[in-house]
C-alpha cells in the first residue's frame, strides 16, 4: 500500500463558494474523499496566486466539508484576484490552513520538507499539469498519476476558446513527458489521447476506468413543470449544441413541450447567449442555473427524456445519471455514448435537426412507460482499478 498520496486539489480550490461542482470538479472531489478514506498519509496540493499551498490531512477534510473561513481575504489575495473576490477569500481561508508554502522553483523542496517518501501524486483536474510544476513534483514523488478527461481542444478546436488551446497543446505535452500512469474514462478517450503522445514521443502506461456515476437524492424543486417536459443538462457553451434544441423547439407542433436547459454559463458565441436572453418569461423553454444536485434529480425523474445532442463529450456523466433514474436519453451518435450506454440510449447525428424534431415529437405524444434502468460505473470499482496498479 502507497505510504502517501498527494491529491492536486486547485481545481476544487478555485470553486469554492461557486455554487454547485461541475463535472470534472466532481471527479475531484470524488478522489479528495476516497484518498481521505484510505489509511494513509494523506496531502493537498493547492496553486496559489504566488506558489503553492501544501494542506495535510485537516486541511482536506475542511476542504472536502466546504468549511473554509471565506469571510475575507488578506491583502495579497486581493491584489492577485481583483476581479474575483471569491477566489481571493478562498485563498485566503486555504492559507490559513496550509502546514507550508512555497513558490513554484522551490515546490519540490517544501515536499521533502514535508511529505513522506514514497508519495504517489494525483492530478484529475487538468490543472498545473505544465512542464515546470511536473517537473518539480519528479524529484520528489513516486509516480506522477494524471487522469485525461478528453482532448477536446485538440480534437475540435471549432469548439474552444482561441487563447486555451495553445495552453492545452502543452499540458499534453508535458504529461507525455512525465506521467507515469494516464487514466483514461472510456477507451474511445484513451485511443485519442494516445495518439496525441504518439506524436509527442512518449506515451505514458495507460489504465480505462470509467468514472463513478452517484445519484443525488430528490428533493423538492421551487417550481412545478409540466408534464411533458423535457431536459438539457450541461454547461452552455458551443459544443453542447443548445442551438440545435432552439431551433427544434421553434418547429415543434402545438402544444409545444416545456424543455429545462439546466446549466451554467461557459464560454458560448454572443447569439446563442442572446437567443438564450430573449427567451420569454412564458414560453416553454426555461433556462435554470443553480439548481442543486437533488433539484436535478427530481427534474430527471419526471422527464420524458434528457437530450444531449453535443457535438463532442469525454464522457458524459448527465446522460448516465438520466438512465440510472431509468430516463430515457436521446443522444449525439458519438463513439463515447455508445460505448458507456450501448443499446440503451437513442442516437442520433447531432446536426440531424429534422430526426431531433421528430424523436421529440413522437416522444411528447406517447405516453409515459414503464422505463428499464441502467446500472452505472461506480467509483469503488474505478479506484480499485487504479490503487490495485499502485500498491
Amino acid at each position: 500500500m502507497a505510504k502517501a498520496l498527494l491529491l492536486d486539489l486547485s481545481r476544487l480550490a478555485s470553486r469554492l463558494g461557486k455554487g454547485p461542482l461541475t463535472g470534472i470538479d466532481r471527479v475531484e472531489q470524488a478522489y479528495l474523499t476516497e484518498i481521505l478514506r484510505r489509511p494513509v498519509a494523506a496531502f493537498g496540493l493547492v496553486r496559489s496566486s504566488i506558489g503553492f499551498l501544501l494542506l495535510d490531512r485537516k486541511g482536506l477534510i475542511a476542504l472536502r466539508d466546504q468549511r473554509v473561513d471565506l469571510s475575507c481575504a488578506d491583502l495579497a489575495s486581493r491584489i492577485a484576484w481583483r476581479k474575483d473576490p471569491k477566489r481571493a477569500r478562498a485563498e485566503t481561508g486555504l492559507r490559513r490552513l496550509a502546514i507550508a508554502r512555497s513558490t513554484r522553483s522551490r515546490l519540490h523542496k517544501m515536499l521533502r520538507a514535508n511529505v513522506p517518501e514514497g508519495c504517489h501524486y494525483f492530478n484529475v483536474g487538468h490543472a498545473n499539469l505544465d512542464e515546470v510544476t511536473l517537473a518539480e513534483l519528479s524529484q520528489v514523488v513516486r509516480s506522477t498519476v494524471v487522469l485525461i478527461h478528453d482532448t477536446i481542444p485538440l480534437d475540435h478546436p471549432e469548439f474552444c476558446r482561441a487563447d486555451t488551446i495553445k495552453g492545452f497543446t502543452r499540458k499534453i505535452a508535458a504529461v507525455s513527458q512525465h506521467a507515469d500512469l494516464v487514466i483514461h474514462t472510456t477507451q474511445d478517450a484513451r485511443q485519442r489521447t494516445e495518439a496525441h503522445f504518439a506524436r509527442l514521443g512518449r506515451v505514458p502506461a495507460g489504465l480505462v476506468a470509467h468514472l463513478g456515476v452517484t445519484l443525488a437524492p430528490a428533493s423538492p424543486l421551487s417550481f412545478a413543470p409540466k408534464p411533458p417536459y423535457f431536459v438539457s443538462l450541461g454547461t452552455i457553451e458551443p459544443r453542447k449544441n443548445h442551438a440545435l434544441l432552439l431551433h427544434v423547439w421553434s418547429q415543434l407542433p402545438e402544444p409545444v413541450p416545456e424543455l429545462y436547459i439546466v446549466g451554467a454559463r461557459g464560454w458560448a458565441d454572443a447569439e446563442l447567449l442572446a437567443r438564450l436572453d430573449a427567451l420569454p418569461a412564458a414560453g416553454p423553454i426555461k433556462v435554470m442555473t443553480g439548481l442543486g444536485d437533488g433539484e436535478v434529480t427530481t427534474l430527471l425523474l419526471g422527464a420524458r427524456a434528457l437530450l444531449f445532442p453535443s457535438f463532442a463529450e469525454g464522457f458524459g456523466i448527465p446522460a448516465l445519471e438520466a438512465a440510472a433514474l431509468g430516463t430515457p436519453v436521446v443522444l449525439s451518435d458519438l463513439p463515447v455514448f455508445k460505448e458507456l450506454l450501448s443499446h440503451s440510449a437513442v442516437y442520433l447525428a447531432p446536426e440531424a435537426s429534422y430526426s431531433w424534431l421528430e424523436t421529440i415529437a413522437r416522444l411528447t405524444a406517447q405516453d409515459q412507460k414503464h422505463r428499464p434502468v441502467v446500472t452505472p460505473p461506480a467509483w469503488a470499482d474505478h479506484f480499485n482499478q487504479v490503487f490495485t496498479l499502485l500498491s
